[in-house]
């Protein structure tokens, strides 16, 4: 592959799976895989939580793209855009993990921003935590986040159908 082509798969592939991370937050996590992502959603102390197994998962679809693009392992069946997309997977899990657990959840650093669209991610992903349950709900994606007025008033809709129980601090 040229270098252009490369680039081009391995930022596709970022940007691809902010998708791919919404879709599963919104119908895995908050679905069938409520079991692993729900004590995300409580307060505790812990220094990893269940939640933390979709790190996992992500690293294991990043290595096994990896392993499908390497001749060592594949041999002359390779595909070589399966290392270029491995590394997007990879740079995404990355992007996510200074977001969402460094930014949002200060599991990293301490930075509470005062301005800007990385205070719209905070605000965006606090909305999201707003909920009890994991019913209803608001801003699945991690790097994408909608305007944090439009957020309140999705909430409060969903309230007022009995779709969504929200935390007091919402109210």
């Amino acid at each position: 592959m040229s270098l252009p082509a490369i680039f081009l798969t391995v930022l596709a592939t970022v940007a691809a799976m902010e998708f791919v991370a919404w879709s599963s937050h919104k119908y895995v996590m908050h679905g069938f895989g409520w079991a692993w992502h729900k004590d995300h959603h409580e307060p505790h102390d812990n220094v990893l939580e269940k939640n933390d197994l979709y790190a996992l998962v992500g690293a294991a679809i990043s290595i096994g793209m990896f392993a499908l693009g390497s001749p060592m392992v594949m041999g002359a069946s390779a595909w070589e855009p399966g290392t270029w997309i491995g590394l997007g997977v990879l740079v995404y899990g990355v992007i996510y993990t200074l977001i969402h657990d460094g930014l949002v959840h200060q599991r990293y650093f301490r930075w509470v921003p005062k301005r800007g669209y990385a205070k719209r991610l905070v605000q965006a992903h606090k909305l999201h935590h707003a909920t009890i349950g994991k019913e209803g709900g608001v801003s699945f994606g991690f790097v994408v986040a909608r305007d944090p007025a439009a957020l309140k008033r999705e909430l409060r809709e969903q309230r007022k159908r009995g779709i969504a129980v929200l935390r007091d601090a919402v109210d």
